[in-house]
């Protein structure tokens, strides 16, 4: 890592308390999360959308841009600080993704990126911003409290302990339950790949995000623990732990389906007509 990227990085992790996105904490997946799911989507772009990623992040790696969108929240500029920080997370009252709040969402984030890469008079500076917040978002709505219900910011709320140490719940999902692994990004993303059977990869191959997100708020609605609950130990580690990995997983393999769709040939892409998942095919 260069100086000038150690010093965001550092800069970032102490801003970490101060910084809140309409509540939530700055960091999704925490670094190690979000680097496992770029290091996973990166054995899985197609040719095409390889050389796009090579021409315009040059040396930097997927798993380098996988973070980025959240070392910047220590920059002082009003876009990090407001304009930008909603397109980390969606809000899911139900099951269903709605529409977006006036300021904007993940979902209007990514329509907004994947435009702009798929303009050709886009400043290579802005299509730059525009691949590494894609990457990041796309692992942000694969962990569930990142697809938050009204009321709780997340689960940052939920204030409890985990592991003997004070936490909440939003926390335990970015970093509790990854880091507990004791795992470098590149053992845990090749432990995933390992794991993860053919089958699965073309399962779990849909560039959709509507389909993402419902998964999310189906997820998410069994990780609150029992009322009162001050505690989360080994028994929560236990039971979450299968389900953590596979949205990881999942997120690598879906980031490799999303850019593979957005650089495959003429530009077509997926999008929703339904609750069911179903996607029709148009030109963007």
């Amino acid at each position: 890592m260069s100086p000038s990227r150690l010093r965001l990085a550092l800069a970032a992790a102490a801003a970490f308390v101060s910084l809140t996105v309409a509540g939530s904490p700055a960091l999704a997946w925490g670094k190690t999360g979000h680097r496992v799911v770029a290091a996973i989507a990166d054995r899985g772009l197609s040719a095409e959308a390889r050389a796009h990623v090579k021409l315009l992040l040059g040396t930097e790696s997927l798993d380098e841009a996988a973070t980025w969108p959240d070392d910047m929240r220590s920059d002082p500029d009003p876009f990090w600080q407001k304009t930008a920080s909603p397109w980390h997370y969606v809000t899911v009252p139900g099951g269903e993704y709605d529409n977006a709040p006036p300021e904007g969402d993940a979902v209007t984030a990514l329509r907004r990126f994947r435009a702009m890469l798929l303009d050709p008079s886009a400043s290579m500076k802005d299509k730059q911003m525009a691949l590494r917040f894609i990457v990041h978002i796309v692992g942000d709505l694969h962990q569930p409290l990142h697809v938050g219900q009204p009321g709780d910011h997340g689960g940052n709320d939920v204030k409890l302990n985990f592991a003997g140490r004070p936490s909440n719940l939003h926390s335990v999902w970015d970093t509790g339950l990854v880091d507990d692994e004791q795992l470098s990004f590149t053992e845990f993303a090749d432990r995933l790949a390992r794991r993860t059977t053919p089958e699965e990869v073309i399962a779990w191959s849909d560039p959709n995000p509507l389909d993402w997100i419902r998964e999310s708020a189906a997820i998410r609605r069994t990780v609150y623990p029992a009322p009162g609950t001050a505690d989360l130990g080994w028994d929560y580690i236990y039971k979450f732990k299968p389900v953590m990995e596979q949205r990881l997983a999942q997120g690598g393999v879906r980031l490799a389906a999303y850019l593979n769709d957005l650089y495959r040939a003429q530009g077509v892409s997926a999008e929703p007509v339904s609750s069911a998942g179903r996607t029709r095919r148009h030109r963007m």
